[in-house]
């Protein structure tokens, strides 16, 4: 898929949490595509004390309004430097990046890293998308597409407090939102793993974003119950190209001639962050 750099026109900044913004990106022409899971890297200016790009996953694309939507966490002085942008604004970016989420086949798209062999994917017509704290962010955007494509998701949210669920509103336009916090402030108290959905309902696909241990955790009932299941990882990243390779990750490799089980380092930025549970080792 095609790389672009851009300096897009922000149309808005909305504080929608205390540590979280929604800024909304657009451009003169149409936005080029993008696949649910793929990433931007953005320019930060005005920082003295960020030299680097900012990954930042696509949380939606807005076709009729040409708006391209960036959920970001401020943990550090270059993404608080995100949250100071103003209507106006211009923000570089270079999208998309990586490898996004496997979507049905009934949508008439790919993940990026099929489209060489340009085979369709098997149809998922309910899947389970499971996110925590920021890692919701991917989700939206997936969501709507496999709506889209005729698919019925459930959201599985999870958070510490209700205050720190995110755009519930929004993912209630795409499918059925079941919430967890680990105060019993709204939903059902405990992690995402805990929530009653699990032993009630079969999903034929599993698709996770969220802190590692809530990943691993998704993935270890995934393997119990045997459906196929996708995490987003969230490797430190620099420079999103596969090029600096701060954001290697092991992985299963193709089988030897003899049989034997291989392992081979993936650029997560480059090769993923999208990876099926199969090929990590947390399984091993």
């Amino acid at each position: 898929m095609k790389k672009h750099i851009l300096d897009l026109k922000v149309k808005s900044v909305e504080r929608v949490h205390e540590r979280y913004v929604l800024i909304r990106l657009t451009d003169e022409q149409p936005l080029p595509e993008m696949l649910p899971g793929q990433f931007v890297e953005v320019r930060v200016d005005g920082s003295p004390s960020t030299f680097l790009r900012r990954p930042i996953s696509i949380h939606f694309v807005d076709r009729a309004a040409n708006e391209l939507w960036l959920l970001v966490a401020c943990v550090g002085d270059g993404t608080r430097r995100l949250a100071q942008l103003a209507a106006g604004d211009t923000l570089n970016c270079v999208l998309p990046l990586g490898n996004g989420f496997s979507l049905n086949s009934c949508c008439g798209l790919l993940r990026a890293d099929d489209q060489r062999s340009g085979a369709l994917l098997t149809s998922h017509p309910s899947p389970l998308l499971v996110g925590g704290g920021v890692g919701v962010a991917p989700l939206l955007y997936l969501g709507a597409v496999l709506r889209q494509g005729g698919a019925e998701p459930t959201f599985l949210l999870g958070a510490r407090t209700a205050k720190d669920l995110l755009m519930l509103a929004e993912f209630e336009k795409y499918g059925r939102v079941l919430v967890t916090t680990e105060d019993g402030s709204m939903g059902e108290k405990g992690f995402v793993t805990n929530h009653s959905v699990l032993q009630q309902a079969h999903f034929d696909l599993i698709q996770c974003c969220g802190p590692t241990p809530m990943m691993k955790a998704v993935a270890r009932y995934a393997v119990e119950k045997n459906i196929d299941c996708e995490v987003s990882l969230e490797n430190l990243m620099a420079c999103g190209l596969g090029a600096c390779l701060c954001c290697v990750e092991k992985v299963k490799a193709a089988p030897s001639a003899g049989g034997e089980a291989a392992t081979t380092n993936v650029c997560v930025c480059k090769d993923g962050p999208v990876f099926n549970i199969k090929r990590l080792l947390w399984q091993s």
